[in-house]
């Protein structure tokens, strides 16, 4: 009995050993096993599904005639969501209208003016041409003049011709010399009249210029009421459901006021906050499995598309500053965007701010 017993106890501490030798086993293991799952898979709860939200406003103040939407209603690009009371858009229309047509009326005046100015002047410059030609005409008859003058004295003194001719002599010359004096009075008068005219055309001239920028002011000013008119119906940006709907027919309504928002479901992304002490491994373009607190039995498949270049922190409205006060480190968080890879929310059941659990494969 003695050896069988002897013999049990040795068993029992073979088997203890075993035991133990085997836990260690698997001790080692688990800890190898552990690190190199940390070393290849990156894991965070906390993260979340985010995406592009259009927030929806007027350009324009106004009375709301019409909202076409229901709040969760999905819409496509350039769908009419609300439709304001254009009725006092079209009243400025047509008075900007109005103004344009009267100042357009009188430019085409002022460019009459200005032709008739310019022919006025070609007028005048022949009139200078031929006031010229008289004057030189004149100017020779003169010459003529003298010499029969100084010829019917010699002949008098001579006694070789009456005196009534030497008086009609004297009597031609007087009157050409009148006539010379009377051509270069109107050729001044005509070279002074071409100069006035050169300066009514210049003053035409900047007036067609001046009335040109008042056509053209009030024709920008007609296109921005035409412009504030349009805005009077305000269209979806963007394929995506309307959210936070906050406006209803007859509302009155301001420049800016925030009416609803639409949200895209085919372009979202996860924002995932990793520890810095995390991301040692993480680079662009690995894979990452996505849980879903809402779909746990789902996997959702994305990949890494950008690092934050900076921790969230730092970006907070009071960063922090570590130089000053008692310093104590805690660990930062860095966010990394993760796109979901095309087909793996084929019925857009992901919405935008629901809280995931991210895993970032970084080594296969």
């Amino acid at each position: 009995m003695s050896k069988i017993r002897k013999m049990m106890d040795n068993n029992k501490k073979r088997f203890a050993l075993f035991l133990v030798f085997a836990l260690m086993i698997v001790c080692v293991a688990a800890v190898f096993y552990y690190r190199e799952y940390r070393t290849r898979y990156v894991t965070t709860d906390d993260a979340y599904v985010t995406g592009r939200i259009h927030v929806i406003a007027s350009k324009v103040s106004g009375t709301v005639r019409t909202v076409y939407v229901e709040d969760n209603q999905f819409v496509k690009k350039d769908d009419v969501l609300v439709e304001i009371d254009d009725r006092d858009y079209d009243v400025r229309v047509r008075e900007a209208e109005s103004a344009r047509n009267a100042e357009h009326a009188k430019l085409e005046e002022v460019s009459t003016k200005v032709d008739v100015t310019k022919k006025q002047l070609l007028e005048l410059q022949f009139g200078v041409k031929s006031a010229r030609a008289n004057l030189n005409l004149q100017e020779a008859n003169l010459k003529q003049a003298d010499l029969d003058f100084k010829r019917a004295q010699k002949l008098r003194a001579k006694e070789v011709v009456p005196e009534e001719r030497l008086e009609k002599a004297k009597t031609n010359y007087d009157v050409t010399a009148a006539q010379v004096e009377a051509s270069r009075e109107h050729l001044k008068q005509v070279e002074a009249a071409l100069e006035t005219q050169k300066a009514l055309i210049q003053q035409t001239q900047s007036a067609l210029k001046s009335q040109n920028s008042v056509v053209k002011q009030r024709e920008e000013t007609r296109k921005a009421e035409d412009l504030k008119k349009s805005y009077t119906k305000i269209y979806a940006p963007a394929d995506g459901y309307i959210t936070r709907k906050s406006v209803e027919n007859g509302n009155q309504i301001q420049p800016g006021q925030p009416l609803m928002a639409v949200v895209p479901l085919d372009d979202i992304w996860v924002v995932a906050n990793y520890k810095e002490t995390q991301i040692e491994n993480v680079k662009t373009g690995q894979k990452a499995k996505i849980k879903v607190d809402t779909y746990p039995d789902r996997d959702f498949e994305g990949t890494v598309q950008s690092i934050m270049a900076g921790t969230g922190s730092i970006f907070s409205l009071f960063p922090p500053e570590n130089a000053t006060g008692n310093y104590v480190k805690v660990v930062q968080r860095v966010p990394i965007k993760i796109v979901l890879n095309q087909g793996t929310d084929p019925n857009h059941i992901l919405r935008v701010g629901m809280s995931v659990e991210p895993t970032i494969i970084t080594k296969e």
